[in-house]
């Protein structure tokens, strides 16, 4: 990443995360109106991480592509999640898969009108890795701990973990991005992060690091969404039906890897050498895709917590109101169609 381009995305994500209550002027009342069919194009971003496996088979196998027909696939890769939201924000993306802090932070910025939540994408897929030397959250006293952005899903948790333990004045924590938090961490540079999937794995396998906590043990159940699918609001209500074909193309993919995981995590492999120049080792990959779960239930009733875990964390200065946050007529549509269960919006959808 040049220069250049390392300014522009932090400049972006600063202009995102700061002054909490300020309205994003882009970020206009969406305007009601009759169903204006098929979208000439839908522009989709994601991240080239194991935790948006959706995407990557998805994007791969033809997937949505098959779904949208006509509609032109316009896939847009960000490296993080305060990026994506200001891409959303500014009116250049249509749909993303995101992590739910960015997601919280980017509704609440543009006071519940930009986007929604129309699904789920992934749960699990995140771990605390630390230096062999650290044993215990005490150990941590001292030392640099890294997570991939300011106010990232990762981030919030990472912070708000390091409240309930005391340690929120004894731990420096910077972001970087994961590649570069995986060379400082070889380096002894960094001694802990707090990543998410194929990182996270990478720092184990590749780096000598080992699992101080794994996310999915903080959650009922072990369940919390590390990856949703957000959609502009103007887009879903303009072109419902694209919307429906691209979850139709989420479904397909979750099934992919459910009947096929060695040619899913293929799949995935091929997107990662594509966009990143360089694939994964087997066993990381396969270490990776065991801590991931496909679900196109976005889990909406971890969303609460996960609101004020922005506040505990010093991330957001106050709780998001989430009414309206969440849309899932489409998504149980295309559930009921494919003979799925539907989700629950738990309350969301309500204004």
């Amino acid at each position: 990443m040049t220069r250049l381009t390392r300014l522009t995305a932090a400049t972006a994500a600063l202009s995102l995360l700061v002054a909490g209550c300020t309205r994003v002027e882009s970020a206009q009342e969406p305007t009601t109106g009759p169903d204006k069919g098929p979208a000439t194009e839908l522009r989709l971003g994601f991240f080239p991480n194991v935790t948006h496996a959706s995407a990557l088979i998805g994007l791969e196998e033809g997937l949505f592509a098959k779904e949208l027909g006509a509609t032109r696939l316009v896939p847009t890769k960000f490296n993080d999640g305060s990026t994506e939201m200001s891409a959303f924000l500014g009116g250049s993306l249509d749909a993303g898969f995101i992590g739910s802090g960015p997601a919280i932070n980017g509704f609440g910025k543009s006071d519940g009108k930009a986007v929604r939540l129309v699904a789920g994408g992934t749960s699990g897929g995140a771990q605390f890795v630390v230096s062999a030397d650290i044993t215990t959250a005490e150990d941590l006293a001292g030392k640099t701990v890294v997570t991939p952005g300011l106010g990232s899903t990762q981030d919030v948790a990472l912070k708000k973990w390091l409240v309930e333990k005391g340690l929120t004045d004894k731990v420096e924590v910077t972001n970087r991005e994961n590649p570069q938090t995986f060379d400082a961490f070889k380096k002894g540079e960094v001694q802990a992060a707090w990543l998410p999937e194929p990182w996270a794995s990478r720092l184990v396998l590749d780096a000598g690091g080992k699992v101080l906590l794994d996310e999915k043990d903080l959650w009922t159940d072990g369940k919390f969404p590390t990856t949703v699918l957000l959609v502009r609001t103007q887009f879903l209500r303009d072109h419902p039906q694209t919307v429906k074909a691209l979850l139709r193309g989420l479904l397909a993919a979750n099934d992919f890897a459910k009947a096929d995981g060695a040619g899913a995590k293929a799949a995935i492999n091929k997107q990662l050498e594509a966009l990143t120049g360089k694939g994964l080792a087997p066993p990381v990959i396969d270490r990776a895709f065991t801590t991931i779960a496909l679900d196109p239930d976005p889990l909406a009733g971890t969303f609460p917590q996960l609101a004020k875990d922005a506040v505990t964390a010093g991330v957001a200065a106050k709780e998001t109101e989430l009414s309206g946050f969440v849309d899932l007529t489409a998504l149980n549509e295309v559930l009921k169609a494919a003979g799925k269960p539907a989700a629950d919006a738990a309350g969301l959808d309500k204004k």
